[in-house]
């Protein structure tokens, strides 16, 4: 992120200021939007397009990576461009993305539109922040990321909720269209009312190859996670063709990063100490996080018998505290030491997940909804308290760059955690699913009870015996899940540690933050 010149254009007053407030807040909305409405409708995705839920969840995380990885490309490209003209180019370019992503008669197609949309989202959102801090005077700067702050707080609400309605009641495709006129109010007023306040540009060098290898490894690495339970891991050659690209490409990466004069991403970065752990916390915590953000709706829809809309209610109370919390939150962080904050957060993610890990089949919906709410208490204390320690102590001139690096971490974190999540659940459900058929067999009294239960209501022994599988399958699947929670749980409680390793935040903490989707 940019910040504003000191002799740059006047702020802006009175309607206008609302009018241009409004126009960003709503890009910023549609954005992050983005990333959790489709996390309920990837059941009626993969089934529309004939693939597996798991294969569904690729147009989730294909919009994370490309994301990520256009994110470090922000400052180069504002520089050259303005930051008015990329972000009104970004919206223009997402709502396009999204009519194709709509249109996709394919989940391949679907894939590249997805990967297309988030490349040209990187830059939205922290040129949203840039731009609307430039619209208010200094003195108000922190109303006017408050205002930012509560947008991204809403998005996650909204979107498992009008995700679910629209797939349960129009079709999926729509959960992309609605971009369309958001998308194109927004760039209107947003040009009309910026388009003479656009900053300098300058033609900068850009690191090609740097950028070609972190294209590869991250990429190679993301196809890797998410195609080897389909191709058996490492007995395929692919397989061991992409971890060997990845390592070779990270490798690389590494090498060029830390030698070359204008680096896509400041790797020196890491030499500092409360740059590297709370970049370290963040992203084991984020992909933890958006690992079982993404696993809740596919097994209430799969196994649990919830349509998407209710699944969708099951998800969105997370915002509520969230929304109530996050403005103390904001206003306490230079007074409390950020590391208690963050304590805090991890200890009630543990909490949650722990609750989560005693989930039955026979769960009703109050008993699923209370630890989301809970959830929410400790979203507002997890992302501000991690990035005010992480930009600590930085020159203003490395806060950009800082800032690019603690995302792109986050958000390629959220995309490996997903993968990882649900090809552990499918291994867990597996060996649960072998263990419980062990116990079955035509002498246990469990199993003769049952069939002859379902053979007393009409049922052919053959009817009968897929009706059985179905409930072995449903327990297999729950134990799964649960597995997932409680090992959630461990690592949120060990993550305490590693912010702990921290010094106390020191100079910096003032600066904006940039949380992204």
């Amino acid at each position: 992120m940019t910040t504003p010149a000191a002799d740059g254009p006047a702020p802006l007053t009175g309607g206008t200021l609302v009018v241009a407030t409004l126009a960003l807040s709503l890009a910023t909305f549609m954005n992050v939007l983005d990333t959790s409405i489709a996390n309920v409708s990837i059941p009626a995705i993969a089934g529309d397009l004939g693939v597996s839920p798991s294969q569904g969840t690729w147009v989730i995380t294909s919009f994370a990576v490309a994301n990520a990885i256009s994110l470090p490309l922000t400052g180069w490209l504002s520089q050259r461009y303005g930051q008015v003209r990329l972000f009104v180019a970004s919206v223009l370019l997402f709502v396009l993305a999204s009519f194709l992503c709509g249109l996709a008669p394919s989940l391949e197609l679907l894939i590249a539109f997805r990967v297309l949309q988030g490349a040209v989202a990187g830059p939205m959102i922290p040129l949203s922040q840039s731009i609307l801090l430039s619209s208010y005077p200094k003195a108000k700067a922190g109303s006017a990321l408050a205002i930012w702050a509560i947008t991204t707080l809403v998005a996650p609400v909204v979107g498992p909720l009008l995700g679910g309605w629209i797939t349960d009641n129009v079709a999926w495709p729509w959960i992309f269209y609605i971009n369309v006129p958001v998308g194109l109010a927004a760039a209107a007023i947003t040009w009309s009312v910026y388009r003479k306040r656009d900053t300098p540009t300058a033609r900068k060098p850009i690191d090609a190859v740097g950028l070609g290898l972190l294209v590869l490894w991250v990429g190679a690495l993301q196809v890797m996670l998410d195609k080897g339970k389909e191709l058996d891991w490492f007995a395929s050659g692919a397989i061991v063709g992409l971890a060997i690209a990845a390592a070779i490409g990270f490798a690389l990466f590494i090498v060029w990063e830390l030698t070359d004069a204008h680096p896509v991403v400041d790797l020196r970065l890491f030499a500092r100490r409360n740059f590297w752990t709370s970049t370290l916390a963040m992203s084991l915590a984020y992909g933890v996080f958006f690992g079982n953000v993404v696993l809740l709706p596919l097994w209430l829809q799969q196994y649990m018998g919830y349509t998407a809309t209710a699944a969708g209610m099951v998800l969105a109370p997370v915002g509520v505290l969230a929304i109530l919390l996050t403005p103390m939150v904001g206003r306490t962080v230079n007074k409390v030491d950020p590391r208690i904050f963050a304590t805090a957060a991890f200890a009630i993610f543990g909490l949650v997940m722990l609750m989560r890990s005693h989930f039955t089949t026979g769960a009703d919906f109050d008993t699923l909804m209370v630890p989301t709410i809970i959830q929410g208490a400790a979203m507002a204390v997890f992302f501000i308290p991690l990035v005010t320690l992480s930009l600590s102590g930085l020159e203003p001139s490395r806060i950009p760059s800082a800032s690019g690096l603690f995302n792109f971490a986050r958000i390629t974190a959220g995309a490996f955690g997903t993968s990882i999540a649900t090809t552990t659940w499918d291994q867990r459900a597996s060996l649960h699913h072998a263990q419980l058929v062990e116990r079955l067999s035509q002498s246990d009294p469990a199993t003769s009870h049952a069939l002859s239960t379902l053979s007393a209501a009409g049922a052919d022994p053959s009817t009968a015996m897929a009706l059985l599988n179905r409930l072995v399958d449903q327990q297999a699947f729950m134990l799964g899940v649960n597995d997932i929670f409680y090992v959630s749980a461990l690592l949120f409680v060990a993550l305490i540690g590693v912010v702990w390793l921290a010094r106390p935040a020191r100079g910096g903490a003032g600066a904006p933050v940039v949380m992204g989707d």
